[in-house]
């Protein structure tokens, strides 16, 4: 859920070369938020904040697979991140003269 997130987020308001696409990037956002909601938290309890999943377990003191709920969400941030630099934002760092200064 988090690397859709994130992924949309990286796609809509991030990108260099996204031209007008970035008019759409709040709608976007809120449109895979809600989905993810529908999606992961109505047939598992699943949640895309670590600190949703911690609040119950520390009221209820259960701590059952807690670690499944901070190391999803960092993991998939963070490969969304990664791919989404890596394949699809191409920026090339070039030379001032020193007379452009």
């Amino acid at each position: 859920m988090t690397f859709g997130l994130v992924y949309t987020v990286y796609t809509t308001a991030i990108d260099p070369k996204k031209g007008s696409l970035g008019t759409i990037a709040p709608v976007a956002i809120g449109f895979i938020v809600g989905a993810n909601i529908l999606v992961g938290g109505a047939f598992d309890g699943a949640s895309m904040n670590p600190a949703v999943s911690f609040g119950p377990a520390l009221v209820s003191w259960a701590w059952n697979d807690q670690w499944v709920y901070w190391l999803g969400p960092l993991i998939g941030g963070g490969v969304a991140g990664f791919i989404y630099e890596l394949f699809f934002i191409t920026e090339t760092h070039e030379l001032l003269n020193a007379r452009d200064y």
